[in-house]
């Protein structure tokens, strides 16, 4: 907050690191957050708006050399009448001594007073903590006293604060010569392919949309982040990533994350098309990304007066450290298997008969097989209506026969339906992600492979002896010695489909026991599940003291 709101007037100091830069050049990345047009800012400097010291200067190419005070805006306001004003409100600290502060900014609080930004500002919370870092009383700059580095509004995480100008300068001295240490977490979309790297892209404004910023090919300025994968979600969903910035750009992780089509999670300026999809999720973590998950972790500056190294690092906020944990808390994929006749239906009937959510694949062929289902469209077309029924349904008899008697013809018709199924089971999963456990009966899924593709999370199968299923099991789905013989001949042997499982269950008793089965199998899966978030829990407790000590360990420079 500021006494007078200030839309036309902006000052700054030049850092080493800008020595040799044009005038234009440096308002016009300093004022790109601001939507400031370079148009704007050529007339102003050509209209005699802009000083360099207390020289007006009128040339856009006019070179800088250093720790100049500039300014530019259509008038020069009096001394305090932009000044920030002090605001109530306790900032976390790490650090603190008469030379500088580590504090903890909250996402949400912009950095300093800025056009358009009506506030609280982090340096009005500053200014009523640390009164005298004021311009009147430190000499700082009068709307960024103490001010050496930024973060956007809505990144959380460690900054420094000078106290004093002459250790303000040597902060900035610090930062222009790449000797902090600055390390930030991040979820992103997706996984990056490469679990390390290093993104050397060059930065500048974005060509048509002047308040962002964007990877350009020619007249960008250096910009280099390199980012490890800490984490990865079920199936490839988010990743937590550590990124070290070796260079300051503004945006710079946001722009270097997007550009490598990882953008960071509840980003819309640099994501919005993940972020719109992301926030039309039909579970709870649609509302889990507010704002852009990126939180400054570490931070490690030389200290102006000691010389000595001051080392901090901060684990994530709430709303950060929420999301992560919510990512791995979907339901337990449960896939059922079991020879043809083992009961397999009817377990599954009694799992839904306790309210939990349950699928058939069985039913899912049956939809597909329909008059308007999509499968019934595919093997007519396939086939040229060889299969088909006048109202466009799948001649089931029809087709059966041929499978028995032609490979191709079942590998055909298999390639088709299966990958049909495994979606709408995929879906299926997705709308019971926020349940303990959902429960599929997929008769192939061992055959198919799904249990090493990672569609499923536990694997049980329905022992049932061999006389019981081939007999009255058998008599009671109305089926022929022949036809369940040819359904044994499409899958696994028995031996090998339940050594394949994590879990068996027997039908050997009658329905009574089945369904004590069926129970037996909702506790251990919801046991499973809850014994997957435990751990996941005490690895994000301890992973952040661990990164904390393994940057502390490294070489400075690494």
């Amino acid at each position: 907050m500021m006494k007078e709101k200030n839309t036309q007037f902006w000052k700054r100091t030049v850092s080493v690191s800008d020595v040799g830069l044009r005038l234009d050049k440096f308002w016009g990345r300093e004022l790109a957050e601001d939507g400031v047009s370079r148009g704007r800012i050529k007339a102003w400097i050509e209209g005699g708006m802009a000083r360099v010291g207390e020289e007006v200067v009128t040339k856009g190419k006019h070179k800088l050399f250093g720790g100049e005070t500039l300014t530019i805006g259509a008038a020069e306001p009096e001394v305090g009448a932009y000044a920030p004003e002090p605001v109530p409100g306790d900032l976390e600290v790490l650090f603190e001594d008469d030379h500088i502060l580590v504090i903890n900014k909250p996402a949400g609080v912009t950095t300093h007073p800025a056009p358009g930004e009506p506030g609280p500002t982090l340096v009005n919370y500053l200014l009523h903590q640390w009164p005298e870092i004021a311009a009147n009383i430190s000499t700082m700059d009068e709307q960024r006293p103490g001010i050496v580095h930024r973060l956007d509004k809505d990144t959380s995480g460690l900054m420094v604060v000078a106290r004093t100008e002459p250790d303000r300068l040597k902060l900035a001295g610090d930062f222009a010569e790449r000797r902090v240490r600055k390390v930030y977490l991040a979820i992103v979309h997706g996984c990056p392919a490469q679990k390390e790297g290093i993104i050397k892209e060059p930065m500048g404004r974005h060509p048509s949309q002047k308040t962002k910023m964007a990877v350009v090919e020619k007249g960008g300025r250096e910009a280099r982040s390199e980012y490890r994968v800490l984490w990865t979600g079920p199936r490839g969903l988010a990743s937590l990533l550590a990124v070290r910035i070796h260079t300051g750009r503004t945006h710079q992780i946001r722009v270097h994350m997007a550009h490598i089509g990882h953008p960071l999670l509840g980003d819309a300026v640099y994501g919005p098309r993940e972020n719109i999809e992301w926030s039309r999720r039909p579970d709870t973590l649609a509302d889990l990304a507010p704002r852009q998950m990126l939180h400054a972790f570490y931070l490690s500056v030389i200290h102006p007066a000691t010389g000595e190294p001051v080392t901090c690092w901060l684990a994530p906020p709430e709303d950060f450290q929420t999301l992560l944990s919510s990512l791995p808390r979907e339901c337990l994929r449960v896939g059922i298997v079991g020879m043809p006749g083992c009961g397999k239906s009817a377990l599954l009937g009694f799992l839904r008969d306790m309210g939990l959510p349950c699928f058939s694949a069985d039913d899912s062929v049956a939809e597909l097989y329909g008059p308007d289902g999509d499968g019934a469209a595919m093997i007519r077309q396939r086939f040229g209506g060889q299969y088909s029924l006048e109202d466009g349904a799948v001649d089931k008899p029809g087709l059966f026969a041929a499978m028995q008697v032609s490979e191709t013809v079942r590998r055909d018709v298999m390639d088709m339906i299966h990958p049909m199924v495994r979606h709408q089971c995929e879906e299926f999963f997705k709308v019971h992600r926020d349940e303990p456990a959902a429960f599929a009966e997929i008769p192939l899924l061992l055959e198919s492979g799904w249990h090493k593709n990672d569609q499923v999370d536990l694997v049980v199968g329905v022992r049932c002896p061999a006389d019981k299923r081939t007999g009255e099991l058998r008599k009671l789905r109305g089926i022929s010695p022949e036809t369940l013989a040819v359904f044994d001949s499409w899958q696994w042997p028995e031996p090998d489909k339940l050594a394949a499982c994590d879990l068996v269950l027997d039908n050997a008793k009658g329905l009574d026991a089945l369904r004590s089965e069926a129970e037996r199998l909702k506790d251990y899966a919801y046991e499973v599940g809850a014994q997957r978030k435990r751990d996941f829990s005490e690895w994000l407790d301890g992973v952040w003291p661990a990164l904390a000590a393994e940057l502390d360990a490294s070489e400075p420079d690494s």
